[in-house]
């Protein structure tokens, strides 16, 4: 049977996912098997496994880092917020319902039976299992028959790091006052403090270390230094959602939609040499970028209703028609089209106009399409001639059907028998949709796109394009490349591919928390367990 150990934090994104990420990587290079595990986790970035089943990008994340392929049973429960007080409740990677807040928290304990078999089930598998908490163990209006920290600690017998976010201030009281919140069986599972986030000199913080391991009869392991090591994001907490100054290059800008999903999907976008990649939420931040993206979403007919509401969708369609690139993802594909309907209310109910830039309906039905695909990009790609003929692959999670009215072209095939079509264009490619999330990250694409915007740019310099104002012809997207200076696409990362790039992160994530933490200290606890 696997060992087991249990990262908690003090609040939400005190760096849990991150220091579990970095000790499955830890373990796995000394040899052994590990398994991420989450019982319940509430976020928006979802993955579909081999099997077709959904859960939570960070057990992704960390599976990737133990260097084994991601299951179900590393994140059994997933909530995906649809409102602020209601969410899509995913139970072994499959839709149980929509509910509200109080009407889940009262059918927590029927979920006991799914988080202890996941549990079982990788304990036969795997030598250690990392346990990441969830929020924090001193939420006292939510113990009961709780599901994220605590409760799992006690059903898995796991003992427990305990994290505090030093950048944010007050670490020292928010380890203490989450210490001492705890019961006292609790608190005594509670095998070592970690601090997070540090800047500066270690040395001054050393006095307050002794102090805080004297009040609550705790050692701290160690102090992990602020870093720049570059992994995926959980959640809407994330720093680079923050982004909204243009950089210079080429700018990308991404619509941030309130129920903004998968945001993970414009990783690689970010990394590209010459590429400004920015979030933004009204249209005096859009501007005039050189491509937009709507991204996926949670909440489609909602957040169309808010692009309206804030002018973002009159200045998305006058962007449109002065040839500025626009990309629709999942839902924000959905949206590019020029109806949604809603027949059994799935997510709004009724029928709603779409943006009208593809001639495109979208009917939601009540099964949730779950599914890994590889795709090829068409071979007459107008507007897009770079990516013709790529292959590249991804998932797809949606709740709804999208239907070509007869106007859209065909960009994107799946490779399997009957070449299913997976991607819809105008008839100039200035408007292209899909359902693939992670089509980017395939070798190649990224790189591709943005040179292709790049083109765009520079041909439309030369005409001065005006939103609102029809273009005059800029020439091939060859002859723009050639004119911008860039007659092919530049590999990024100087020539790595993504998956080598992220492999590395991963081995610099552990020698930080091998250089961080009392590593010997950490295996005897794992050995002892509580």
């Amino acid at each position: 049977m696997a060992k087991m150990i249990m990262i908690q934090g003090t609040m939400s994104n005190a760096g849990k996912s991150f220091l579990a990420a970095g000790l499955c990587r830890v373990f796995k290079q000394d040899g052994w098997k590990v398994a991420p595990f989450k019982a319940q986790n509430m976020a928006l970035n979802s993955f579909v496994t081999k099997d077709g089943l959904e859960m939570g990008r960070a057990q992704v994340v960390q599976a990737e880092a133990a260097g084994v392929e991601p299951e179900v049973a590393m994140n059994p429960i997933l909530l995906k917020p649809s409102s602020h007080t209601g969410s899509q409740v995913i139970v072994n990677g499959e839709v149980l319902g929509n509910y509200q807040a109080e009407e889940y928290f009262s059918r927590r304990k029927d979920l006991r039976p799914v988080v202890k078999k996941a549990l079982d089930h990788l304990a036969e598998t795997y030598d250690i299992i990392v346990i990441e908490g969830a929020g924090s163990p001193a939420e006292i209006n939510l113990k009961e028959n709780d599901l994220a920290n605590m409760g799992v600690a006690r059903m898995a017998k796991a003992p427990v790091l305990l994290v505090g976010d030093i950048d944010r201030g007050g670490v020292f009281a928010s380890l203490y006052g989450t210490v001492k919140l705890l019961e006292p069986e609790e608190q005594a599972m509670i095998k070592g403090l970690v601090i997070n986030k540090f800047r500066g000199d270690v040395s001054l913080l050393e006095p307050g270390l002794k102090m805080i391991e004297d009040l609550v009869d705790i050692p701290v392991l160690g102090v992990v230094p602020m870093s720049r090591i570059d992994i995926e994001d959980e959640d809407s907490l994330a720093e680079r959602l923050n982004k909204r100054e243009r950089t210079g290059g080429t700018d990308i800008a991404v619509i941030r939609l309130p129920h903004l999903s998968n945001f993970t999907d414009f990783d690689v976008l970010e990394h590209l040499k010459g590429v400004s990649l920015r979030y933004v939420e009204d249209g005096r931040e859009l501007g005039v970028p050189d491509a937009v993206i709507l991204p996926g979403t949670k909440n489609t007919m909602s957040d169309l209703e808010w692009l309206r509401e804030n002018g973002l969708a009159e200045k998305i369609r006058q962007l449109s028609a002065a040839d500025v690139p626009v990309v629709g993802i999942c839902g924000g594909f959905q949206m590019l089209g020029k109806r949604l309907s809603d027949p059994y209310g799935v997510e709004h109910g009724g029928t709603m106009a779409g943006l009208g830039l593809l001639d495109a309906k979208t009917v939601f039905s009540r099964e949730k399409v779950r599914t890994r695909k590889k795709g090829k990009m068409a071979a007459d790609l107008p507007g897009w001639e770079l990516l013709a003929g790529m292959e590249t692959e991804g998932y797809e999670i949606h709740m709804g059907v999208t239907r070509n009215l007869g106007g859209c072209r065909e960009i994107m095939y799946g490779q399997e028998e009957g070449h299913p079509v997976l991607g819809l264009g105008n008839s100039s490619g200035t408007v292209i949709g899909t359902y693939l999330h992670g089509f980017f990250d395939a070798p190649g694409v990224a790189e591709r796109f943005a040179a292709q915007v790049a083109g765009s740019r520079k041909g439309s310099e030369m005409t001065e394009r005006t939103p609102g104002q029809e273009p005059e012809q800029a020439g091939t997207a060859g002859q723009m490349l050639e004119q911008a200076g860039t007659p092919e696409p530049e590999p990024v990362f100087s020539g790595q591919d993504w998956k080598q790039y992220k492999e590395e992160q991963y081995d610099k994530l552990a020698d930080l928390v091998r250089s961080s933490l009392d590593m010997k200290k950490v295996y005897e606890i794992l050995e002892q367990g509580v």
